[in-house]
């Protein structure tokens, strides 16, 4: 099987300012802790405190991109995942395309010439983190960027014309130049979808566009529920969209809001693991599988009727940094997700040594 493209991200890419502050500074700001949530006029001032006043990272982040960056870095097969997204024209977006292509990502962003590439303030509080977007440039992501034929689909007489070379010189390009980039992926060459919950507040038209895409394909299409506020505010789309999910990824928090949002009177996980695994699909090809993640307590995952909890590898708190952050057997991908986010807890922001050693 060819893994040239194989998974596909969607979502919102934003530079990540990350910092170990006070729990002063999260009052300041009238932020809680581990909370994930979109700034507000109150909370803009906060970056600019952030890299004057503390130690600060910055790391091309959002999301989708960091579950996108590190699915590349556990395949280790070139070419395998990319992303898209929107960013701005300015020196962060620069910065952004840098770091994704160094991690590895073919990335292909839409640029909005009118706002500026979206932040995240990442400030991290005794290893917990609480996450203050500023979309920005993000929030502009349009579904006509997914649509364009270099994007959706592999079609070389429209590429002729786009580059105005002979036939003869684009053989030549591609013989010589094996990596070029508007060949390297489209959305019907992937297999596998990715999106965050986030990204329904920008382009539920795009989300939309794939959902139908996989259905009509039969591909794997998976979705986090990605915070409470999403469950609570973007109901409607979030519904809508979940017909066409084959995955559904989520913590214990944002399970337990969806369950009240819905009216389940219900805070067990187990119980609302299996109540998602239920809910309607388009397609009747894959059943859907949720999969619930509760800190150091056992990953929930059900699947077919049923429920199956999974030992996470356990950290002692010293150990905590930041929280930030193939077809195999349940298990094996389990393992392999539960050994990924305990290297990545173990460094500052979504960031991980060159090479895994995970063994599957």
């Amino acid at each position: 099987m060819s893994y040239d493209g194989i998974l596909l991200g969607m979502g919102n890419p934003l530079l990540d300012i990350s910092a170990v502050v006070d729990q002063k500074f999260l009052e300041k700001y009238n932020v809680k802790l581990a909370n994930a949530i979109v700034a507000e006029d109150k909370h803009l001032p906060m970056y600019d405190e952030l890299a004057s006043k503390y130690s600060v990272e910055y790391i091309a982040g959002g999301a989708t991109q960091n579950s996108i960056r590190v699915a590349q870095w556990m395949l280790q097969i070139p070419g395998a995942t990319s992303y898209i997204g929107c960013i701005g024209k300015d020196k962060f977006g620069e910065e952004m395309k840098k770091n994704s292509k160094l991690a590895g990502v073919n990335v292909q962003y839409y640029e909005d010439e009118t706002a500026p590439t979206g932040t995240c303030a990442v400030c991290v509080v005794g290893g917990e983190r609480s996450l203050i977007a500023n979309l920005s440039a993000a929030n502009c992501y349009k579904s006509e960027h997914l649509k364009r034929p270099e994007n959706w689909a592999l079609d070389i007489s429209s590429l002729l014309a786009f580059h105005h070379y002979s036939f003869r010189l684009l053989l030549y390009v591609l013989s010589s130049q094996p990596k070029v980039i508007f060949l390297s992926w489209t959305v019907e060459k992937a297999k596998y979808f990715y999106v965050a919950g986030f990204f329904l507040t920008v382009s539920p038209e795009s989300i939309q566009l794939v959902g139908e895409h996989v259905v009509a394909q039969n591909k794997i299409f998976a979705m986090n529920l990605s915070a409470p506020f999403i469950c609570e505010f973007f109901r409607d789309v979030q519904e809508k969209a979940l017909q066409y999910v084959d995955y559904v990824f989520g913590s214990e928090t944002e399970a337990r809001t969806f369950s009240k949002v819905h009216g389940w009177e219900t805070d067990n996980t187990e119980e609302i693991a299996l109540k998602i695994s239920q809910w309607p699909k388009a397609s009747g090809t894959h059943r859907r599988v949720t999969v619930i993640t509760q800190g150091k307590d056992p990953v929930v995952v059900a699947e077919d009727g049923k429920v199956t909890l999974f030992p996470v590898i356990l950290l002692p708190k010293e150990k905590l940094v930041d929280t930030n952050g193939a077809e195999k057997p349940m298990e094996d991908c389990v393992k392999a997700g539960c050994y990924a986010a305990n290297v990545i807890i173990q460094r500052s922001a979504c960031t991980y040594p060159a090479k895994p050693d995970f063994e599957d």
